[in-house]
């Protein structure tokens, strides 16, 4: 006999049979709810926020731009320092050659650089012991004297001689340093502007610089002292010389053969021509200056992209500044140095004595400007370099800040304590505080003895009078109290 009981359906792979009733003892009853699993506790709140936090942060790490490869800012913070070390290199020779093509290219700062040169008592020496040596060898004094004299007086020729070539000296010396001849030294250094260009591309006929030497002509300054001293020692001659007067500048083609006219003399090829040994310094300077005047603007712009060059490709500017600052004294300190060693070798090669002292001061004089640019290269470095430093976070510019704003405050609190009992004290004390505005006053006058000065000084004077004056006046007079 066959059983009504049907049997109950097959639950599916995985899942809890269903009961009799249809029900599924893992799906929870509304009437009968589940209770809590004694293994697995209720998560307490603090666990929950912690995990919504790590969920929140492994968000925002994938948002973030994957971090650069190891070592790249290291290779940019090295290519920012070498850039950095040659641009300053490159700035400072941009700035030599803008000194020589400004002084040498322009006649004006070129007459500027160079007038002063016989004023100088060191050139003029040497220029008048070299001018009078050229003239006394030329006429051979000593041996005129011998002829002159008489047998028994011959002695005296060696004294009268060098009588004579101090007399010459100082009628040189007297030409260099007057005014007329300053005039004339200015003009001519204008007008022969030209031929000071030849000398840089080597087509002078004044200076004339081979691979080994320099040639300066005196011709021009020997024709002047002739004249001066024809008019001072006429007897010298043995007649009355007459020769061109070079006042307005222009030197004539043939002054040599007219002071061998004058003189009745053959001069020598070499005659007044002061030679410098020096090793070709000044053609290779030449070459230089040649090429320079090529390359001089794309230098310069060359400079500029190096140092933009730098500022890009630096992970830390403010560090670049501080390396840009350092090489900046470090580049001038060695270009100037490589500069005086030329000018050692240079001075090696002119004679000691009044001679080298006088190449001395007209380099001193001609390179006077490019020393100061090197100056202030050099102290412009540093405060940048010290600048940038200190507005970094290290530890010592943390703390110069600090006391640097305390400091400040301070001052502050200070003058303002200061400035509310200063009306009071000057009103208190109004006749000595004038007396002693006269007495500096009279101090200063005594130390700057100018005119212009002692005008500034009467009018800082009378400023200060009345500023007190004004200031006493505006403090309030307590009332005087009955007895």
């Amino acid at each position: 006999m066959t059983s009504s009981a049907q049997p109950s359906p097959a639950a599916p792979p995985g899942q809890e049979p269903y009961q009799p009733d249809g029900t599924n003892p893992a799906e929870p009853d509304e009437t009968h709810p589940a209770e809590p699993d004694e293994t697995h506790p209720a998560e307490p709140d603090e666990l929950v926020r912690l995990r919504a936090e790590v969920q929140s942060l492994r968000a925002e790490l994938g948002q973030r731009p994957p971090r650069r490869r190891p070592g790249s800012g290291a290779v940019r913070r090295t290519l920012a320092a070498v850039l950095a070390a040659i641009a300053a290199f490159a700035l400072v020779t941009s700035v030599v050659g803008l000194w020589g093509a400004r002084t040498v290219l322009n006649t004006d700062r070129w007459v500027a650089t160079v007038a002063p040169l016989p004023q100088d008592p060191k050139v003029s020496a040497a220029v008048a012991e070299y001018t009078s040596t050229q003239l006394l060898q030329v006429l051979d004094v000593e041996q005129r004297l011998r002829t002159v004299l008489p047998q028994q007086a011959a002695f005296l020729a060696g004294p009268l001689t060098g009588q004579i070539r101090e007399q010459v000296r100082k009628i040189v010396g007297e030409v260099l340093q007057s005014d007329r001849f300053q005039t004339v030294w200015v003009e001519l250094n204008r007008r022969v502007h030209q031929r000071v260009l030849a000398v840089i591309n080597g087509n002078s006929d004044v200076i004339r610089a081979h691979s080994d030497r320099i040639d300066i002509d005196m011709l021009p300054l020997i024709n002047q002292a002739l004249r001066e001293l024809s008019a001072e020692l006429p007897t010298m001659f043995g007649k009355q010389i007459t020769l061109p007067d070079l006042s307005s500048g222009e030197i004539p083609a043939n002054l040599r053969d007219r002071i061998q006219e004058q003189l009745g003399v053959t001069l020598p090829a070499n005659f007044a021509q002061f030679t410098v040994y020096d090793a070709g310094k000044l053609w290779a300077a030449q070459q230089a200056v040649a090429t320079a005047k090529r390359d001089l603007g794309l230098f310069v712009a060359a400079t500029i992209v190096l140092l933009i060059a730098a500022y890009l490709v630096s992970p830390g500017r403010r560090r670049t500044t501080v390396q840009l600052g350092l090489w900046l004294v470090v580049a001038a300190v060695a270009i100037t140095a490589i500069l005086r060693a030329v000018r050692r070798e240079i001075l090696a090669q002119v004679p000691g004595g009044t001679y080298r002292d006088g190449v001395d001061a007209a380099m001193t004089s001609v390179f006077g400007l490019l020393r100061e640019r090197g100056v202030q290269i050099i102290v412009i470095g540093a405060l940048l370099a010290l600048a940038a430093y200190l507005v970094g976070p290290g530890r010592i510019p943390a703390w110069l800040r600090g006391q640097v704003a305390r400091g400040g405050r301070a001052t502050w609190r200070g003058a303002r304590v200061v400035g509310a009992h200063a009306p009071g004290w000057i009103a208190a004390h109004l006749d000595p505080v004038r007396i002693a505005g006269v007495v500096v006053a009279a101090i200063l006058a005594l130390i700057l003895s100018s005119w212009t000065s002692l005008l500034v000084i009467v009018i800082l004077l009378a400023a200060y009078e009345a500023a007190v004056t004004l200031i006493a006046r505006r403090v309030p007079h307590e009332p005087a109290v009955a007895g």
